[in-house]
């Protein structure tokens, strides 16, 4: 077999079978192109051999080449799928990828904007846009990320089907997983505005938000909208629009949501996932209290 014979397997398997993201699709990908142009397979069974002295020297040489331990994480992970695959297609089904752990990371919290410069955010998009019906839409999808919790990936999945927006919206998040998200009038009014500008057609079966073209907007331009807003607004580097989602939680949590619901709305798989943002909770409530409190002030 050749590289790209395992490549376009493992590829079809993410895809259809795990439903895996495009990003994590990319990014699996990727880590096992790298593995099979540093040594040559000729089989699957050859990939199923890979022992964990073997995987930690592969590692050692990525690391070698600046990877930090995140990245050594990520790769590992990528890596023992991958070669958890190779024993399924070997016929091994009882087959392991090496018993190899990662590098220890620091879990860091998320950290969220204010609502205010949530706000702030949407309107200088809306400003700084190319054109009025451009400024829009990037102003429809991070009120959505902000007021729905949504991913930009799910935002961008909106299709004309689902127009007019009610008060709720059925979202197929990661893993494939449906789940039901309020929708504020202000989001309604939001994406309603730019449906009138749009200056392309939307079909029921395209997505709502186009790029300049006509086509499926690319998440990059949402990123490049608002790092453009977040330097007219002094806002720091951690104000992207993954951050929009986490204040979503942060500030829901903070507002008496219980996590089993905010579990729910966020679309998570484990209920560890959500318990980080009581965290971020307690870290924004002990920093209001240190600029309050007339000890802790100098």
């Amino acid at each position: 077999m050749t590289e790209a014979d395992f490549l376009e397997a493992w590829r079809e398997h993410l895809t259809d079978h795990r439903h895996r993201s495009p990003h994590t699709v990319r990014a699996y990908l990727s880590a096992a192109s790298r593995l099979l142009a540093f040594r040559k397979f000729a089989s699957w069974g050859q990939i199923t051999a890979i022992d964990g002295p073997e995987l930690r020297r592969y590692l050692a040489r990525r690391r070698a080449d600046g990877l930090g331990n995140a990245s050594v994480a990520r790769e590992l992970s990528a890596l023992k799928a991958f070669i958890a695959f190779a024993g399924q297609q070997a016929g091994r089904h009882d087959a392991t990828a090496p018993r190899l752990r990662g590098p220890r990371l620091k879990k860091g919290l998320p950290r969220p904007v204010s609502p205010d410069d949530a706000r702030n955010v949407a309107e200088m998009v809306s400003a700084l846009g190319q054109q009025d019906w451009i400024g829009a839409r990037d102003r429809a999808v991070l009120l959505l990320l902000y007021g729905a919790g949504l991913r930009i990936a799910e935002a961008l999945s909106i299709k004309g089907g689902d127009l007019p927006l009610g008060e709720t919206l059925s979202v197929i998040g990661k893993g494939r997983k449906q789940r039901i998200v309020p929708i504020l009038p202000i989001i309604r009014e939001a994406v309603e505005d730019y449906v009138e500008r749009c200056p392309w057609p939307l079909s029921k079966d395209g997505p709502v938000f186009v790029g300049v073209k006509g086509g499926p907007l690319n998440p990059g331009m949402i990123q490049k909208a608002m790092a453009q807003a977040r330097k007219a607004l002094g806002l720091p580097a951690t104000a992207t629009p993954h951050a929009l989602r986490h204040s979503f939680a942060t500030h829901l949590l903070g507002a008496g949501a219980d996590l089993r619901s905010l579990q729910e709305l966020l679309g998570h798989a484990s209920l560890g996932s959500t318990q980080i943002y009581t965290k971020v909770d307690t870290a924004t409530l002990l920093d209001s209290y240190r600029n309050a409190h007339p000890r802790e002030k100098k």
